[in-house]
């Protein structure tokens, strides 16, 4: 195993870093984050200090705050959401002697730490010596359990190594630890000072309790801790409590060669409506679980939860050691991200920081929810129960604006639109037809009527009604959607962004699948014959903006006439351009943040010609600067599509890199999910071919030069599916479940007993288009 720059070795199941590098700690602590979906733990040391960036997340668990404003105006959101870093429970101090275990001070002859994606737990080996000479080998394991989603545990081991030591154990539940306000990046979150207000506090024996409320939400939550101790001589215990501390302390002498060793379980429950009682006795309970159920237990369940995970999820390549690992450590992380999430958002950086204040976009529904119809149905099918708990508030933001229908948020925690910039914030309306998309996909590949009956049709209507009257029939009878901002938030308040459009004519025509198929929540819903027939029209005369000179769509209208950005004068660091020019020049340029029309191809894919996309992709390359982590893996997807494989995996390269290269450089803050899931859509959509259009399954790959195989696994409908490419041919089997039909390279099959060996055409003969000036996709060393 080879080390990179980066400190990471390179191994198909874990992460490995070995070294200690102090300056680095806020990007691993983000890479090494445990998380379930519901509780969520940034990678910090044991010890506490030194540390980047303290982070222990609830999902939804959020502060209130005031939204700027130097003008303000009617509809503006008046108040935002902050994730809060919650009570720690992650803290056990060590003193040797007299001397805290701090790895700046003394020496660290040895150290790594090692992620590991079939365990699921995170591993930490030091062997420490003190400023006074003293030395000690340091064991830790921690997990956050996938089968019990309130309950994390670590156990903390210690060998004296030269000397029978007196060593001092600290473990700490800690509220409002201080965190370091950045200012000047929009993707950084608000600094909140001491946003936890104590309630409650109470210790006993090994055991602790604290409860603490937020000042402005008015949520109330609880973290308490126990242990296990195992040591041969005998210790000294004591423990304590403060409003924001709680303390166990362990005095022991330990001989040379022997350890002592404290397992910790550490669980939290949160409300806005449940007692501080209620929540301190379900913390209890969950702790009395976790004991009950004992470390090596928890241990077991944890592997057998993730094998099951692997069994659906998994992807294999041959010929490309760092992008197998990439692509497996993306797939562990997204399934942190969303698997017990449970009727609450998927946040864009997960649980694993602050960035972007732990709201929820739009890239959600759009990239993250594609992976988990497809591997754990039912935690994307809780993430839109979440939307759908939400209808209401966004019925009401529908109404403040003057619309009918829904009206769903941008960027929110709890429903309500917390973005303060209304041109990408209020006007980015796709989001509407996103959460429609996730909808009319995840009912596709599952068939979960009691989903679509107590969830989907709703959702599906109540967008549908707002694009019914968002739109408008102009004198050519066209629909059109104006002042609108598309996934390129470089060209807000556009008139007929092409995305927008075939988006909303989906989710028109979704809404009305549904209606026909189950009538009575239709009729329940107030669904008239007049009103689908409205949507129907709509969804037919949706507005296409083409220039024939050009030959290419517009992204929106007259986009090809706007002068290009001058890319070639633009130095590199000078982007990402929003931080460096105003979006009133960005504006009125050619030039593309993310994929937009690119993406839109991808949707939808029967709504362009190969002609087309060719040409459209080729067009729009040269001015996409991917300013967004969300851009490289949609434009890997249409690169392969349109025979580009060369540059299809140079941007599956940057999708799946962005995190452990530090690619926009704010992966401090958490990592972006919505890149890590779109590695997953590289492989399947983008070299797999894999479209899903009107309930149809369609497969065309092809494997770039770079890689000698690529084999992944779906679930569609019960049924799991493998399929395996080479350089010449694809063999798809059915691993368990019903036969399954599908499209190979556009010819129909179905799949039963027997693997079915296909064999994979000659590859088009296409130029290779270019990237921006300086914007060539990212290459490693």
């Amino acid at each position: 195993m080879a080390a990179d720059c980066r400190g990471f070795e390179v191994d198909p199941w874990q992460l490995r870093w070995c070294g200690m590098d102090v300056d680095a700690l806020r990007r691993t602590e983000s890479i090494f984050a445990l998380s379930n979906g519901h509780l969520g733990l940034r990678g910090t040391l044991e010890e506490g200090e030194p540390v980047g960036e303290p982070g222990t997340y609830l999902n939804g668990f959020y502060e209130k705050r005031e939204l700027p404003y130097a003008e303000v105006g009617y509809g503006y959101p008046q108040q935002g959401q902050t994730v809060v870093n919650v009570t720690d429970g992650k803290i056990i101090r060590l003193l040797v002697g007299d001397e805290p275990m701090d790895m700046r001070y003394g020496h660290a002859r040895e150290h790594e730490r090692v992620l590991d994606f079939r365990s699921g737990t995170l591993r930490r080996s030091t062997v420490w010596t003190s400023p006074t000479g003293q030395s000690v080998r340091i064991r830790s394991e921690r997990l956050v359990s996938f089968t019990e989603r309130a309950l994390a545990a670590i156990r903390y081991e210690v060998e004296p190594l030269d000397e029978d030591l007196d060593l001092v154990i600290q473990s700490d539940l800690l509220a409002n630890e201080p965190v370091v306000a950045r200012q000047g990046d929009p993707r950084f979150a608000a600094a909140l000072d001491r946003p936890l207000v104590a309630d409650f506090a109470a210790a006993r024996d090994f055991h602790a309790v604290l409860a603490h409320h937020t000042r402005h939400s008015g949520l109330r939550m609880a973290a308490g801790m126990d242990h296990e101790l195992a040591v041969h001589a005998t210790p000294r215990c004591s423990v304590h409590t403060e409003d924001d501390l709680a303390r166990l302390t362990i005095a022991v002498d330990v001989a040379r060669g022997e350890t002592v060793c404290v397992t910790k379980y550490f669980a939290y429950g949160w409300s806005s409506q449940r007692s501080t009682p209620a929540l301190r006795a379900q913390v209890e309970a969950a702790l009395a679980a976790g004991l009950e159920t004992g470390w090596d237990d928890l241990l077991a369940r944890q592997r057998a939860y993730l094998d099951d995970f692997w069994a659906s999820a998994d992807i294999e390549i041959d010929g490309d050691p760092e992008m197998q690992q990439a692509v497996r450590f993306a797939l562990f992380h997204v399934l942190q991200a969303g698997a017990r999430g449970e009727t609450r958002a998927i946040p864009a950086k997960g649980l694993t920081g602050p960035g972007y204040d732990g709201h929820s976009f739009w890239d959600t529904e759009t990239f993250v929810l594609p992976v988990l119809t497809h591997t754990v149905p039912a935690a994307a099918g809780d993430a839109l129960r979440w939307r759908h708990s939400t209808l209401e508030l966004a019925r009401q933001r529908a109404r403040e604006l003057g619309q009918s229908g829904a009206m769903f948020p941008w960027r929110s925690i709890n429903g309500e639109e917390g973005s303060g910039y209304w041109p990408t914030g209020t006007a980015a309306v796709h989001v509407n037809a996103d959460i429609a998309d996730a909808t009319i996909r995840y009912l596709a590949a599952t068939g979960d009527e009691q989903f679509e009956r107590d969830c989907g049709v709703e959702l599906l209507v109540e967008t549908a009604r707002l694009w019914a009257v968002l739109g408008h029939r102009d004198s050519a009878g066209n629909f059109r959607i104006d002042g609108v901002t598309g996934p390129d938030e470089y060209s807000a308040l556009a008139d007929n962004n092409i995305y927008t459009n075939l988006m909303a004519q989906k989710n028109l025509r979704g809404a009305v699948a549904a209606c026909e198929r189950q009538p009575e929540v239709a009729q329940r819903l107030g669904v008239t014959e007049s009103e689908m027939g409205r949507w129907r029209d709509c969804a037919e005369k949706a507005a296409m903006p083409y220039n024939d000179q050009l030959e290419v769509h517009e992204q929106s209208e007259n986009f090809t006439h706007y002068m290009r950005w001058n890319f070639a004068d633009t130095p590199a660091e000078r982007y990402p351009l929003l931080l460096h020019y105003p979006y009133f020049d960005l504006n009125r340029k050619q030039v593309v943040k993310q994929a937009d029309l690119t993406l839109a191809m991808y949707l939808c894919p029967d709504e362009f010609t190969p002609e087309q996309k060719l040409r459209n992709f080729d067009y729009y390359e040269a001015l996409t600067v991917r300013d967004s982590s969300l851009s490289a893996c949609a434009q890997a997807i249409m690169a392969a599509e349109v025979g580009h494989l060369s540059l299809a995996f140079d941007y599956f390269v940057e999708s799946a890199l962005t995190d452990l290269h530090d690619l926009h450089h704010n992966v401090a803050t958490g990592l972006h999910i919505a890149s890590l899931a779109g590695t997953w859509s590289c492989c399947v959509a983008g070299f797999g071919g894999m479209r899903e259009c009107n309930g149809e399954v369609r497969f065309a790959p092809r494997l770039p030069e770079n890689l000698d195989r690529l084999a992944f696994r779906i679930l569609w409908r019960g049924s799991r599916i493998s399929v395996d490419i080479t350089r010449d041919a694809a063999t798809y089997s059915l691993l368990s479940g019903d036969p399954f039909t599908f499209r190979h390279h556009g010819q129909p099959h179905t799949l039963a007993g027997t693997p079915l060996e296909l064999g994979i055409p000659d590859l088009p003969n296409v130029s290779k288009p270019e990237p921006p000036a300086g914007r060539a996709p990212y290459r490693r060393d």
